[in-house]
């Protein structure tokens, strides 16, 4: 990177500074997302990011100070948002049906979901994690739940610190506090993130190809509307949760109950799964039959929390928008193009049922 190119953005290039700032873009994106929690809200805040550099550049030191430069108003701008009285929560979805009483109703109701293929763009050269944690852990779902139950001040800090290596000299100075304060700061944020995750899974079976097998008995399963066979890959503890509603189901008796009263309200329309990734960890694209049955729309994103061999946790994502997110279809009538053939249900056998709320 050149004095010259940061005087021609300096002088009003864009180009210049698309080319600046430009490699730069999906660190940052994951970055305001591990603070948020939200793939919706972490790229607003990248475009904030990128206007605010954009009209400040002037302030930068050199071409070197570039990506510290950026991570400091990305920080800044993503605690911004988290301290806004104005930040709004998402909808909650009414069930077309009326669902067994949850076991717990969650306050992280705005996460979602962050695509593999993004998170494949990050530059290796990009910040990584402390010896605390691995880049796998950084990006699991349980992780960022956790983050987004600490004080905004106390994750920007341990996201600094322990996710991206700062020096802590470094993360004071990024959030304009003492020293001090940072190390008081990530102390109670690491105390409360370990009680939060301490329950976490273990890692998901290796090699990839056992993850792969667990994904695909699950998948078929869901789609063979076999809640028998659905639940005997769970962990005895497994849970259940559907933002942006709120509600949780812990165990395999309350996700037992859910999945039948699901089941008794979707008749005989089919469910069809097309296998994705998110967070790195196994993924479907979700699809509910129309009542004609001539085609299948888009019913959010299922993702998959490993424990050894067993299933530990479901996620349902509801919203419909996430499939374009993740590049699948938003429809499906047929082998959709550009993705893996889908997972199809097979007609409905008595008594059976299937995991997925029909969303809209």
């Amino acid at each position: 990177m050149s004095d010259a190119l940061l005087n021609r953005a300096r002088a009003g290039d864009p180009h210049a500074f698309r080319e600046l700032t430009g490699p730069f873009g999906p660190e940052l994106q994951l970055h305001c997302y591990r603070i948020l929690g939200s793939l919706t809200d972490a790229e607003d805040m990248l475009q904030e990011t990128l206007l605010a550099a954009w009209r400040g550049l002037h302030s930068l030191s050199s071409p070197d100070a570039l990506r510290a430069w950026l991570y400091r108003i990305a920080t800044n701008r993503s605690l911004n948002a988290l301290r806004a009285a104005k930040r709004r929560r998402p909808p909650e979805p009414v069930p077309p049906f009326d669902p067994t009483e949850p076991t717990i109703r969650s306050e992280i109701t705005w996460l979602q979901p962050y695509p593999d293929a993004l998170l494949d763009q990050v530059a290796e050269s990009a910040p990584g994690p402390a010896e605390r944690y691995d880049a796998k852990e950084t990006v699991r779902l349980a992780f960022i739940a956790g983050l987004q139950r600490l004080p905004p001040r106390q994750a920007a800090v341990l996201v600094l610190r322990d996710v991206l290596d700062y020096p802590l000299a470094e993360v004071a100075a990024t959030l304009e506090i003492t020293t001090t304060a940072a190390k008081g700061a990530l102390q109670r944020a690491r105390a409360t993130l370990d009680r939060h995750i301490h329950d976490d899974p273990a890692p998901a079976p290796e090699p990839p190809s056992a993850q792969e097998r667990l994904g695909r008995r699950f998948a078929e399963a869901l789609t063979g509307d076999d809640i028998d066979g659905l639940v005997a890959l769970l962990t005895d503890d497994a849970w259940l949760a559907m933002p942006p509603a709120p509600h949780e189901y812990h165990g395999p008796a309350a996700i037992t109950a859910f999945l039948r009263a699901f089941a008794a309200y979707r008749g005989v329309r089919r469910f069809h799964v097309v296998p994705t990734g998110a967070n790195r960890q196994p993924a479907f694209g979700c699809y509910i039959d129309r009542p004609d049955e001539q085609a299948a729309d888009a019913a959010g994103i299922f993702v998959l929390t490993l424990s050894g061999e067993r299933i530990a946790g479901l996620t349902w994502f509801l919203e419909a928008d996430l499939q374009r997110r993740f590049g699948l279809p938003e429809t499906l009538g047929g082998t959709p193009t550009g993705t893996l053939p889908p997972l199809t249900g097979s007609p409905r056998r008595s008594g059976d049922g299937c995991v997925v709320p029909l969303v809209g």
